[in-house]
C-alpha cells in the first residue's frame, strides 16, 4: 500500500471509501444497510468513532470520521469492516427472500480464494484509501462529494432526500444515524 494511503495521524480527520468486492450491489436492500448503521452506532458509542459525514451507496460506503478516544482509526475501521462483512454475509445466507443469494455467496467465495488471510468469504475490498483532511475547504469538498453521491447516481434529486447518508443532518433535519457531528464551518 502506498504511503499516501495510510492513517498517519491518529487524531486526524479522515475521508475513506470502501467497496464490496467486485463492486457488487449488495446494499440495495435496507436490511443490509441497517447492519452497517447498527455497526456505525456501535463504533460511535464504544470505539470513539466521531462521524462527520457518511453515505451508504449500493456497493460502497463513504465516511468522514476521526478517533476521539486514542484508538487508532485504522483499528476502528478494521473492526467495523470485519464485523459487518461477517454480519452481512450471514444475513444474506439466512435471507430466504434473497434472490441473489447463490450468486453473491459464490462471488464472495471466489474473492476469498485470491487472498491468503480469508477462509470462506471476502466481502469488502481491502483498499480504503484514507485521506487526511487538512483544511476547511477540503473537508467541505469531501462532505459535498459524499452527500451528492446519491444525486449523481440518480437515486434522488436532492441530497437530503437520501435516507442513508448524513445529508439530512446538514440540511437541519434529523438523520437516521444519531450523533453525527455536523462540520461547523460547513456553510
Amino acid at each position: 500500500m502506498s504511503r499516501n494511503y495510510k492513517f498517519h495521524n491518529p487524531e486526524g480527520l479522515y475521508f475513506v471509501s470502501f467497496a464490496v468486492v467486485g463492486w457488487l450491489d449488495v446494499f440495495t436492500r435496507n436490511t443490509y444497510k441497517n447492519i452497517l448503521l447498527e455497526s456505525l452506532t456501535f463504533c460511535q458509542q464504544n470505539k470513539g468513532m466521531e462521524i462527520i459525514a457518511w453515505c451508504i451507496m449500493t456497493n460502497h460506503v463513504h465516511l468522514v470520521f476521526r478517533s476521539i478516544n486514542g484508538e487508532k482509526p485504522e483499528l476502528i475501521l478494521g473492526d467495523f469492516k470485519r464485523f459487518t462483512s461477517k454480519a452481512v454475509v450471514k444475513a444474506i445466507r439466512e435471507n430466504i427472500q434473497e434472490s441473489r443469494k447463490e450468486f453473491l455467496l459464490a462471488e464472495f467465495e471466489k474473492a476469498a480464494k485470491t487472498v491468503s488471510n480469508v477462509k470462506h468469504y471476502q466481502f469488502w475490498r481491502h483498499d480504503n484509501k484514507p485521506i487526511e483532511l487538512w483544511s476547511n475547504k477540503v473537508i467541505k469538498e469531501k462532505i459535498n462529494y459524499i452527500h451528492n453521491n446519491p444525486v449523481e447516481a440518480g437515486l434522488v434529486f436532492r441530497a437530503e432526500d437520501y435516507v442513508y447518508s448524513s445529508a439530512m443532518d446538514y440540511a437541519g433535519e434529523k438523520g437516521v444515524l444519531d450523533d453525527v457531528v455536523v462540520f461547523e464551518t460547513y456553510d
